[in-house]
């Protein structure tokens, strides 16, 4: 895929752009969204992230625009999984809801940061040593497994232990747990600085993100290569989670099944890498450093599968909970 710098400049300056009035509006009147803002905006991106594969089709070939879409689903559906953590990290920090906004605005930025150093890591790893396919298929199926063991055992334990960034900061400054100084990140107490807690939801909100990414970032590049797909990928899928936070936080607790269908979704786009790396094997104590002949997975085929494997996740799940509250 022939990107021009150009493009990469234009498509970069748009996205930021938009974020930045998010962030100025945000910053000026924070308040918790009605439902009607948070569906206005979330199909303003959902839409934008549509036309956009479209662009790509028509202007790059359709194999791409198949790359997209699958890309952006599957970044959009793993990203939904990050919102029953951060659901907990905003109950943790007693956060206010004028505040979760802010809280969750800053942190995606810090995120689509990390998410930009990661992309661009993988991409250089990829290019240098194919053997890299195997590595992520292998950390993609290994991830599915952990995954589905945790949605087999329905853990309702909703406790979210601080990392050790976290820990640190609140050492160093000696953070307040009092809300009083509202979006600001730090304070003075009794002539102290201390770190307030918008500081901590937002490092606890973007470190959460970073650990997500270690799954993601192998999962879209199983799905395409181009750098410029799997970064605008990841940029509309964060940029629509601040919305979808807010519309559907009801129906994630519905989506009982959201775990399982997830590993079913790596554990496919690990098995596809692996025989992708097969089929392009240059390992010298696999096949004598030859290429095997196995099945390859096109891209449109995988994009079928994600959007089965989604649909009847979605399906069984709310069958599952409707169930239990008629009989309730």
């Amino acid at each position: 895929m022939d990107v021009q710098l150009w493009v990469w400049i234009v498509t970069l300056t748009v996205m930021t752009t938009f974020l930045l009035i998010d962030i100025v509006v945000i910053a000026r009147r924070p308040h918790k969204p009605s439902m009607a803002e948070a569906a206005r905006h979330l199909a303003f991106f959902v839409g934008s992230a549509i036309l956009f594969g479209l662009g790509i089709g028509l202007i790059s070939g359709w194999d791409y625009g198949i790359q997209f879409y699958a890309g952006w689903l599957t970044e959009y559906s793993l990203s939904i999984d990050n919102l029953f953590v951060f659901i907990i990290i905003m109950a943790k920090f007693g956060v206010p809801e004028k505040y979760q906004q802010t809280a969750l605005m800053v942190g995606i930025v810090i995120a689509l940061i990390l998410r930009g150093i990661f992309i661009a890591l993988g991409a250089t790893l990829i290019n240098q040593f194919s053997f890299m396919f195997y590595l992520f298929g292998a950390f993609l199926i290994y991830t599915a497994i952990k995954l589905g063991k945790e949605g087999l055992e329905d853990d309702d334990d909703d406790e979210f232990e601080e990392n050790g960034l976290l820990k640190f900061v609140e050492r160093r400054f000696s953070a307040t747990t009092s809300w009083e100084f509202g979006t600001r990140l730090f304070g003075r107490v009794d002539g102290k600085k201390v770190a307030t807690p918008m500081l901590i939801t937002i490092l606890a909100l973007g470190t959460t993100d970073l650990m997500f990414a270690l799954d993601s970032i192998p999962a879209i590049f199983g799905l395409t290569k181009e750098p410029f797909i799997v970064l605008t990928a990841n940029i509309f899928a964060l940029m629509g989670l601040r919305q979808l936070y807010f519309l559907i936080g009801g129906l994630l607790e519905r989506l009982v099944y959201l775990s399982l269908g997830l590993s079913v979704l790596l554990a496919f786009i690990g098995v596809k890498l692996i025989l992708h790396a097969l089929h392009e094997n240059q390992l010298s104590f696999i096949n004598g450093g030859q290429p095997l002949h196995v099945p390859v997975i096109s891209t449109g085929v995988s994009l079928g599968a994600i959007v089965l494997i989604l649909g009847v996740t979605t399906v069984l799940s709310l069958l599952k909970t409707g169930r239990e509250n008629a009989a309730a």
